[in-house]
This record gives structure tokens, sequence and C-alpha cells, in this order.
């Protein structure tokens, strides 16, 4: 390996010495609100008037948990855009949302950049994404399995 590669290597340090607490932060901040969100929608579902009516009972409760999740996915995305306002990474809060949502889902459709120097900060982002998105559809498919009317046979 060349002294230009050794270069590169090292200038995204700076990315992974902010890039692996954000990461850490935001995936157990999620798994702890999905905890919460769980508790409280099983609970919901269980009172009597979920069981009279088990199938409003749950589509009220799945409907919920989605918009929560899509909150809290928005919560996370705007966690990332303020680091990268705050590193000078991007310019504005705006731009750093729309990129910050962009990475977490893998959409990438704007012509949004990060500076070089903090392109694997992003690329960091968009691996977070995709476990959020994993740990996600993990909760909503455990909940449908538990709060769904078939479960009242």
């Amino acid at each position: 390996m060349n002294n230009g590669a050794i270069a590169d290597i090292s200038a995204w340090s700076v990315d992974w010495v902010w890039g692996v607490p954000l990461t850490v932060t935001t995936l157990v901040a999620h798994v702890i609100w999905l905890g919460i969100f769980d508790r409280r929608l099983v609970r919901a579902a269980r009172r009597p008037w979920f069981a009279a009516r088990p199938q409003l009972g749950f589509i009220l409760v799945m409907s919920t948990a989605v918009l929560l999740a899509v909150l809290l996915h928005a919560a996370e995305a705007m966690f990332w855009a303020i680091a990268y306002v705050g590193l000078g990474a991007l310019p504005d809060p705006r731009t750093a949302m729309l990129f910050s949502m962009e990475a977490q889902t893998s959409f990438g459709h704007d012509a949004l950049f990060l500076a070089p120097h903090w392109q694997m900060l992003g690329a960091l982002e968009a691996l977070v994404g995709v476990m959020l998105f994993g740990l996600t559809v993990a909760f909503l498919f455990s909940m449908m399995q538990r709060v769904g009317p078939a479960n009242e046979r």
C-alpha cells in the first residue's frame, strides 16, 4: 500500500470518530423506543374495547404503530441532520434533513453530496438506515402476530 492510500484512509478517521457514536446512539434509542411502543400498544390491544372489536382494534393499533415508527425514523434522521450541520458537513438544516432521509432510506435521488472528507459518514448512516428498517419491520411483524384478530381464535 502506498502513502497516498494510507493518507486517503486516515482522512476518514474523523468519520468513524463521529459515525460510531451516532450509529450506536441511534440504534440503541431505536430499540428502546420500539420497546416502549410495543409495551403500550400491546397493553392497549388487550383492553375490553379492543377485544369487543378485534378488526377495528387491530387497525387502530397497527396504524398507531406505523405512525409512531415513521415519527421515530424522522426523529433519527433529524438527529443525524443536526450532526451534519454541526460538523459543517452540510450547509443548512433543510439540506441536512433531506440528505439524512435519503441516506437512511437508500433513496439517493437528489444531487446532494457530502464533502469528500465526510462521505464515509454518509455511508455509515445508510448502513444505520438498513438496520433501523430491519428492526422496524421485525417490530411491526411481531405486533401483527400478537394483536391481530387471528389471536382471538
